[in-house]
């Protein structure tokens, strides 16, 4: 008899469980928005907080899975392998190890594999202090570190400032600061070679780059509200492409259109700008106001949002190109 009870409410559970993910699915589904879209190697990784947008959601719907960014990743930063890392210096002291078992293995006993330890240890030592060595020489040969107030280049960026010294690129762009993190420039290598340090600009994002993400983001607009699948492919990636396409074939599906207008950007600044390989990359966040509804297809009636109340939103925009190209929306998130 209690056997039979229990049974009862597990299915009465699982049935009620069932339900409530059914609700929840379709409300996901019929929400519009979302972060979707690729950052490159950068993709899983979250966006540096900016005066704009503190916080980034991060990316939901990707074509570049994690394992493909994370190899990337590793890849092209020279990540470490094993317990030891990669190079010389691991390698002997994997060697070492194996050296020291081995003799363990052959009979030399406890006392063989103490001395082997003692000797690790020095080894240990040893190579720290060349790590620290390396990295000291490494910075001294690159520069060291940005200094502030050098005269800005003719894009409006300063030559090594932080992107609190390059203040001047962001007039015209509605920011009231950028933060307080410098500017670093990995070397350019060869192939697909990541440079740039998270939350830096390692591109120069200039005057120029940003009166052009004002305009995406308000011809982005425009096209979408008028359903414009041709506008929408020059502003875009093919990836963010289908995902914007997609939902505006549910739009059609629920007898709706979105009509946006009167979109003015209040603030933005750059998150981060970095290459990878013959692509520059570069993460914007904006705040701006504009006329969001949803009007009925056949009536023109609104159904969602008020045609005479602004309302505000802050999204953080990643854009990408091929050296010398046009600039593409390449992802969005939610902050």
């Amino acid at each position: 008899m209690k056997t039979t009870r229990t049974r009862r409410f597990v299915v009465a559970l699982a049935a009620m469980t069932l339900a409530f993910s059914t609700v929840v699915v379709d409300h996901a589904e019929a929400r519009r928005g979302g972060s979707f879209g690729s950052r490159g190697t950068r993709t899983y990784q979250s966006a540096p907080a900016t005066n704009t947008a503190p916080a980034a959601a991060p990316v939901q719907r990707s074509m570049t899975s994690p394992t493909q960014a994370n190899s990337a990743a590793a890849a092209t930063s020279g990540a470490r392998s094993g317990m030891f890392g990669a190079g010389f210096g691991g390698a002997m002291m994997r060697g070492l190890l194996i050296g020291g078992l081995f003799g363990m293995l052959m009979g030399h006993g406890f006392g063989g594999l103490a001395g082997m330890l003692g000797f690790l240890v020095q080894f240990a030592l040893l190579a720290l202090v060349a790590v620290f060595l390396v990295r000291m020489f490494r910075r001294r040969s690159n520069g060291g570190p940005a200094m502030a107030g050098r005269a800005p280049t003719p894009n409006g960026a300063g030559m090594g400032g932080g992107m609190t010294n390059a203040r001047q690129m962001f007039e015209g762009f509605g920011s009231k600061a950028g933060g307080a993190q410098g500017a670093a420039r990995g070397g350019s290598g060869s192939g697909p070679a990541v440079s740039g340090k998270p939350g830096t600009d390692a591109v120069g994002i200039g005057q120029a780059d940003l009166d052009i993400f004002e305009r995406k983001l308000q011809s982005l607009q425009a096209s979408f509200s008028r359903e414009d699948y041709a506008g929408l492919r020059e502003i875009t990636t093919p990836e963010v492409m289908s995902y914007l396409s997609e939902e505006l074939a549910q739009n059609t599906a629920r007898g709706v259109r979105n009509d946006v207008r009167d979109v003015s950007l209040l603030q933005g600044d750059v998150a981060e700008s970095w290459r990878e390989g013959t692509r520059d990359f570069a993460t914007v966040a904006m705040r701006y106001s504009m006329i969001d509804t949803m009007r009925d297809r056949g009536s023109d009636r609104v159904v969602e949002g008020n045609e005479t109340s602004p309302v505000e939103s802050t999204e953080v925009w990643t854009f990408v190109r091929e050296r010398g190209a046009e600039w593409k929306l390449s992802a969005i998130q939610e902050a």
